[in-house]
């Protein structure tokens, strides 16, 4: 089988992640290593690497990884074309490898997410360039600017970062908001930094007409194969590169969240994806192209009444209007329409895996049945086994509570448990309850969505 190795991540480097150190706000220079096992990187016949998933203690997430893609240098086969899929009816099996073997370690879990993560390029979101060779940052006047690109095409952009008034001198975390959010002040009041990154202007999300327009797309070519999802991941990572070597920001790089609503909440889900150093993702209401499942979705769209089958205030968002509606997906991913809708090669529940073993906690509203919430609840309680596999229980959350207006009004228990993984995953608060996964209406049917066990990965 022909095989394509990522770049980017040398046998070194990887070895260098088998120890982790954290640091939580306010610590000493003294820092705790977390053990792992096995205490080696594995290498295939084929010379390519398996890079370990760094194993912790109870309730302490292994988050404090220095890269962006530690899955760079696993070997991932050829990927199958769009003939040659196969139809799923199911939510797939995150565990079984691109081979058709299961996982049974929890160090095969980086390549396990590798592979993922390339479907999912390959056959929805579009590719995600890698960090160009010129990347700088400054700050003044409360604003950092990123420049990124290459010698003879450079782009830039600002956020500005607001920094609690109380905050302590040295450098706390942050919140990167994609589009502003009503949650921002649960983590300002914790003594967390906020940055609100302007993604529309990174990746263009006015219309259909709208793709390839943005400051990534100046960059990379209108015609560049990413949508403008990946567009604005990409600029959330240039964020964090440009934070690791600005001092002057005060910003604490390892502990970073990530969170957005509705359109942006699908985007806060894809940066935390697709960006390792990003310790806590927030996706709040964010439906179809977010925490809800393609294929629950169409089922429940199809459920719907013929009067109301098609009426947004009534159906459930699938691919054929979430494509139709915005360029958030590469081009080609229409064809996954329905009837195709069960030709997909993954699902969002291995979206949300990819965040593991870092913390991910999804906020939804069961009000909202055009976000899907009987899919959004059934897909978050499917990727709440990769954390179980891999014996972090609690480092994924979900909470779906109707009552209350779309991206606003949350009740005071939602935001408790946000706070909650607030407190422990950027503040280091780890004897805080963080093991929610609860709806205030939705019973995931099991049988029919999740016909696949959970290993103990070992």
């Amino acid at each position: 089988m022909t095989r394509f190795r990522a770049r980017g991540l040398t046998q070194a480097h990887v070895a260098s992640l088998l120890s982790v150190v954290v640091l939580f706000p306010g610590s000493s220079s003294h820092a705790e290593e977390i053990p792992n096992e096995p205490a080696s990187v594995s290498a295939d016949p084929d010379g390519s690497l398996t890079p370990p998933v760094p194993s912790a203690p109870p309730g302490i997430s292994p988050a404090l990884a220095t890269v962006e893609n530690g899955g760079a240098d696993c070997a991932v086969p050829a990927l199958p074309t769009f003939d040659q899929l196969q139809d799923i009816e199911a939510l797939p099996d995150p565990f079984t490898s691109l081979d058709g073997t299961r996982i049974a370690a929890k160090q095969q879990w980086a390549c396990r997410r590798a592979e993922l993560s390339a479907l999912i390029q390959e056959f929805e979101l579009g590719p995600k360039p890698t960090k160009p060779s010129i990347v700088t940052g400054a700050f003044a006047d409360g604003r950092l600017s990123v420049s990124a690109g290459e010698p003879d095409n450079i782009v830039t952009f600002s956020a500005a970062i607001t920094r609690p008034a109380d905050a302590p001198q040295g450098p706390i975390p942050l919140v990167i908001t994609l589009g502003g959010s009503s949650l921002t002040s649960e983590f300002t009041s914790r003594g967390v930094a906020s940055l609100s990154f302007n993604n529309g202007a990174m990746g263009a999300q006015g219309g259909a007409n709208t793709r390839g327009q943005g400051t990534f797309y100046q960059l990379y070519g209108s015609d560049h194969a990413a949508g403008s999802m990946i567009a604005w991941a990409w600029g959330v990572s240039r964020i964090i590169d440009a934070l690791e070597i600005t001092p002057a920001a005060n910003i604490d790089t390892h502990h970073i969240a990530v969170t957005g609503c509705s359109r942006n909440g699908k985007g806060a889900l894809v940066a935390g994806a697709f960006d390792e150093r990003i310790a806590l993702t927030v996706p709040q209401e964010s439906g179809a192209g977010g925490s809800a499942s393609w294929r629950i979705s169409q089922v429940q769209h199809d459920a719907m009444p013929a009067e109301t089958r098609d009426d947004p205030n009534f159906t459930t968002q699938t691919v054929r209007t979430a494509q139709g509606e915005q360029p958030w997906f590469r081009a080609n991913f229409g064809q996954f329409a329905t009837p195709n809708v069960p030709r997909l090669p993954h699902d969002h529940h291995e979206l949300m895996g990819m965040v593991a073993p870092r913390a991910l906690f999804v906020l939804d509203n069961t009000d909202m049945n055009w976000l899907g919430n009987e899919s959004s609840f059934t897909d978050a309680v499917a990727a709440a086994e990769v954390w179980n596999a891999l014996g972090l229980t609690g480092t994924m959350g979900a909470s779906q509570v109707g009552g209350h207006a779309h991206c606003n009004g949350l009740p005071q228990d939602q935001l408790n448990e946000l706070g909650a993984f607030v407190d422990k995953f950027l503040l280091g608060r780890t004897e805080v309850d963080t093991n929610v996964l609860r709806s205030d209406r939705i019973q995931p049917d099991r049988a029919r969505w999740l016909p696949w066990s959970t290993p103990a990965l070992r």
